[in-house]
């Protein structure tokens, strides 16, 4: 397999350097000056031009900005070789899976998003662990082969090690407008509240581990974590509700003296959090002969929206298989 890496930050840099340790055929591209000199001086292979690095590739991993991805997936359709499958790593997926459909592209095509990162970025803060363990976004879509979807399954499980969560797009926007985007603006919210505080330089000089945790995100640069939420707008609000809410009845509950009730909306949150650390799953392997992409379809975005994961998959003749890890409830 020969994969190319387009945008080479934070994430575009650790997927190349995580493909390369796992002895796979793979070079960068960046249009950033500063990244192609880096990688020059570290012996990290870098084409010179678009066209060069996706020529002759049997997959592309889109990680340029997320207000470029459609841009970027046009230039690559052009000049890749029709074979090959293009994904992307963008916190937001309606948006591009739409595109790409309207294009005509959905068929090569396969949205994606590692759940992983730090506030760090550059090709310099590049990790090739970083995603071990990790949960990995890919949304099939339906109504086209998965053959795709299939193909990057096994590369994410095998060379990046991490587990594959599938999901519908919309599906994904909203679940990581709880999960990631709102953290965001509540650690932003904590920061800049501190910032504009006549009491600034005494709460950094006492901040200990809350504060260092919640407002860790807050590190992030400005203009990506910007793009990232306005990218995903709707979903974020309908979310915000749901958080603005909570926090008014802590509010009224503490204005009001009510012990109980402060307790009983700590305890919620509290056994969240535990549950967070403590989930287990139970493992099984799905097979479905590999023309039956409509119950195959189902299968994936209903295992992921309950919590699910892939571990692996497989393709054996007519048969496609699926190690695939469930939550036990109850």
């Amino acid at each position: 397999m020969r994969v190319a890496v387009l945008g080479t930050g934070l994430i575009g840099g650790s997927i190349l350097t995580r493909l390369l340790r796992s002895g796979i055929d793979a070079t960068g591209w960046d249009p950033d000056p500063g990244t192609v000199s880096y990688a020059r001086e570290h012996a990290i292979p870098f084409a010179e031009r678009l066209p060069d690095a996706v020529d002759g590739r049997d997959v592309v991993f889109l990680a340029g900005p997320l207000s470029l991805l459609p841009d970027t997936l046009a230039e690559v359709v052009k000049h890749a070789d029709t074979g090959c499958v293009v994904t992307d790593v963008g916190s937001v997926k309606a948006p591009i899976a739409e595109y790409a459909r309207d294009n005509g592209w959905a068929h090569r095509f396969v949205p994606g998003h590692p759940m992983a990162g730090t506030e760090r970025s550059g090709l310099a803060a590049a990790d090739p662990d970083l995603f071990v363990g990790a949960a990995w976004v890919l949304c099939p879509q339906p109504g086209v082969p998965l053959d795709p979807f299939r193909r990057l399954s096994g590369l994410v499980t095998t060379a990046l090690g991490a587990k594959v969560v599938p999901l519908a797009p919309r599906t994904h926007d909203a679940i990581v407008a709880l999960s990631s985007h709102i953290p965001h603006l509540l650690a932003g919210s904590l920061a800049g509240a501190v910032a504009r505080s006549a009491l600034r330089e005494g709460v950094l000089s006492l901040a200990a581990g809350s504060f260092r945790d919640g407002t860790r995100v807050a590190g992030t640069p400005s203009v990506r974590t910007v793009d990232m939420l306005v990218n995903n707008r709707d979903a974020i609000g309908e979310s915000l509700r749901l958080v603005q809410a909570f926090l008014a009845e802590l509010a009224e509950a503490l204005a009001g003296d009510d012990v109980a009730a402060l307790t009983g909306a700590f305890d919620e949150a509290r056994g969240v959090r535990r549950e967070l650390f403590e989930r287990s799953t139970r493992t099984s392997t799905d097979r479905f002969p590999r023309d039956a992409a409509a119950e195959e379809y189902e299968f994936l975005v209903k295992l992921g929206a309950d919590g699910g994961h892939l571990t692996g998959c497989a393709v054996d003749g007519s048969t496609v298989s699926y190690t695939a890890a469930r939550p036990v409830t109850g």
